[in-house]
């Protein structure tokens, strides 16, 4: 909304800085942090007020001494912050007839609708895993499906979507994928983002201090390849109009960064998977748009160490009647072999640190 200023630039000069997309991305990031900031704790209010702590997730499930109690006492629901600060911001600063960042928007609140849904099963029925995961699952892919389908319907992106990049490479590895493939690929990114994210969110701050880097990794992909030379000089793909979703993508990191101030040690509120399906989904389709899904697996490590470490586990017990890890996700592997939540969470995140550098390089190492 505010680009628009820069039409009157010709009145007050300053106000050409409006059409620079990284200052409008700097204005959204600052925005969406203020947000949570600032409105924390009124949300955290609200959400006592209406009793949304959600039940315990390892309840019966581990010894005793390794739940905290006083987690029962904190609100989920905490998502809905984020989401609030991310629309805000891009609706602010973001160029909103740029049809990419309706699908961003639009994928984003779907999301969180449905994380809304089955937090509030939780809550009203005291369901520890809310609706039932097979009907979660269908609606995750319905939306993720429907996300890239208008990404493929649009005429740049729409390009590419069919298109197989790999990090490292400097073409595509498969050109041309049938349309049912694709489709189906970029949904699993998406739903495979949103899941890990939520498995993810089981410690104070880490589930929002890891996307924080994931987005602002991404959030340099859809600027390289918004810019002709830059993603020519790269060999990345040159899709117009993508350098508008770093707004959006600079909205998600700085609502993680406001809501840290929250939802740090000892946490006020929890995103639940109000925030934490929809930050999942919408950084899953981040990759998809910028044909950079496998280099998810890097950039997301840790999302992806969290997810595969629950995926093994039940393999393994399926098959063998063993386990592998103490118990899954993997942070809370960590927590029965002696770590404390503050050293889990920081030096995830400084794994999230050097995978998303390292997800950077790619962009020249090719």
């Amino acid at each position: 909304m505010l680009c628009f200023l820069e039409q009157f630039r010709a009145v007050f000069g300053p106000l050409r800085l409006f059409e620079y997309v990284t200052f409008r991305a700097g204005g959204a990031l600052i925005t969406a942090m203020l947000i949570c900031i600032i409105l924390g704790p009124l949300t955290v209010k609200l959400l006592k007020k209406f009793r949304t702590m959600a039940p315990a997730r390892l309840g019966g499930l581990v010894d005793e001494k390794f739940i905290d109690r006083n987690k029962d006492k904190t609100p989920s629901m905490g998502g809905l912050l984020i989401v609030l600060a991310i629309t805000a911001a891009t609706i602010f600063w973001a160029n909103l007839l740029n049809p990419l960042v309706l699908v961003f928007l639009a994928t984003l609140l779907t999301l969180s609708a449905l994380g809304f849904l089955d937090d509030y099963a939780k809550i009203a029925y005291g369901k520890r895993d809310g609706i039932p995961g097979k009907v979660k699952l269908l609606f995750q892919f319905l939306i993720a499906l429907m996300a890239v389908y208008f990404l493929d319907s649009l005429p740049d992106p729409g390009n590419y979507t069919r298109d197989l990049m790999v990090p490292f490479l400097k073409a595509p590895l498969i050109t041309g994928m049938s349309v049912y493939l694709a489709y189906a690929f970029g949904a699993l990114v998406m739903v495979g983002a949103s899941n890990a994210v939520n498995l993810t969110d089981g410690k104070d701050g880490l589930a929002a201090g890891c996307a924080i880097f994931c987005a602002l990794t991404y959030a340099a992909f859809a600027y390289t390849c918004g810019h002709k030379f830059f993603a020519e000089y790269l060999n990345v793909p040159f899709i117009p109009g993508s350098s508008e979703v770093v707004v959006f993508a600079a909205a998600i990191a700085g609502a993680c960064i406001g809501f840290l101030w929250h939802n740090c040690h000892p946490a006020s509120m929890f995103m639940g998977d109000t925030g934490s399906l929809a930050l999942g989904g919408t950084i899953g389709l981040l990759a998809v748009l910028v044909r950079q899904e496998i280099t998810l697996i890097i950039v997301g490590g840790v999302f992806v160490m969290e997810a595969g470490s629950v995926i093994i586990q039940v393999t393994s017990f399926k098959l063998t009647g063993k386990r592998v890890f103490l118990c899954t996700p993997i942070h809370h592997h960590f927590e029965q072999k002696g770590w404390t939540e503050t050293q889990i969470v920081t030096r995830f995140w400084i794994i999230a640190g050097i995978l998303a550098l390292i997800g950077l390089a790619t962009l020249k190492l090719r």
